[in-house]
């Protein structure tokens, strides 16, 4: 780790040969391994902690992180509903904390750099957004129900584990979504059970498709899925306003494509990513807890606004309608 963020001094898990091999990892004593949080929590030597546990237990263990007065990180989505995550942003309004949401994209220096294009009116006036975000992963009919297929344990499927992150870049970079219009579906139905002892329900979605606009107009659509085939971690961004265009693709993290009319653009062209445009999330992180944030970090209001938005696609796939988003 860089030399601002100290040392790794305790983790955390419940399972507890994992806890063994991770401690003997990284060099973390036997009594700063911790199989309750609460008491990991509760040690004066703790400065600040990462939270990086299934969805299901991120309410609880950031509610008890606030309530401990710990800084922390915490893994997106914030909570399994908008309810939870409401209750975590009022904690911190009545008691600002140190915290960060890990969007982690927005830590990528060319959506960085982009931001900068957008702020600075390269684009003109955004008309049009397109996003993907595809995986490949699920394919295969032998994978196990791991608790990303549970709703119990994860909240949503690809909605909340990919489409999270194109809703909050969709934020960053323009603006709050008022409305929006889904479609969801489940391809394989059901799993075999970690263990192979029989069958279990997938009840979240496979894949979700979104229309959706921005207060001031401006139309998106966006394809999230774990059933494309051939895709890593593929995940792109096109951006259309008045005045000019931009793409963004994540297998290009130092470089952008535009085409500027100010600049008389024939074409698209590829522009590099100055070095200002550079920065760690975890050294973003240190800075945070540290008092010299950038002010670009998602905090716990960017986490609720972003399950207000997954609550509100949720609901537009069930009822076939279109869903304001009240922020």
């Amino acid at each position: 780790m860089n030399s601002d963020c100290g040392e790794l001094w305790s983790i955390c898990d419940v399972m507890e040969d994992l806890l063994k091999a991770k401690g003997e990892e990284f060099g973390i004593p036997e009594l700063r391994r911790f199989s309750d949080h609460q008491k990991m929590l509760a040690d004066p030597e703790l400065d600040a902690v990462i939270i990086c546990t299934p969805n299901f237990n991120h309410f609880q263990i950031a509610k008890d992180a606030i309530e401990s007065r710990k800084p922390f990180a915490l893994e997106k989505p914030v909570a399994l509903d908008s309810g939870e995550a409401a209750v975590l942003r009022d904690m911190l309004k009545a008691d600002p904390l140190p915290h960060m949401i890990c969007f982690s994209y927005r830590y990528i220096p060319a959506v960085r750099y982009a931001r900068y294009l957008i702020k600075q009116r390269k684009l003109g006036k955004i008309r049009h957004i397109y996003s993907q975000y595809l995986q490949s992963w699920a394919i295969g009919e032998d994978f196990p129900l791991v608790w990303r297929f549970r709703k119990q344990l994860t909240g949503s499927g690809a909605l909340g584990d990919l489409g999270s992150h194109m809703l909050d870049l969709t934020r960053f970079l323009v603006g709050d979504t008022s409305r929006v219009f889904s479609q969801t579906g489940t391809i394989i139905k059901e799993r075999n059970l970690p263990g192979g002892t029989g069958k279990g329900v997938v009840d979240v979605d496979d894949y979700c498709h979104i229309l959706g606009e921005l207060d001031d107009g401006i139309s998106y659509s966006m394809s999230i899925s774990r059933f494309a085939y051939g895709r890593g971690n593929y995940q792109r961004m096109e951006l259309y306003g008045s005045e000019g265009a931009l793409i963004y693709r994540l297998e290009d993290t130092d470089s952008l494509y535009v085409r500027f009319a100010a600049e008389e653009d024939q074409d698209f062209r590829k522009v590099d990513i100055p070095e200002a445009f550079r920065v760690s999330q975890i050294q973003a992180f240190c800075n945070l807890i540290n008092g010299k944030g950038d002010g670009l970090d998602a905090s716990m209001e960017d986490g609720y606004v972003n399950q207000l938005a997954i609550d509100a696609i949720i609901a537009a796939a069930e009822s076939g309608r279109w869903v304001a988003i009240d922020l």
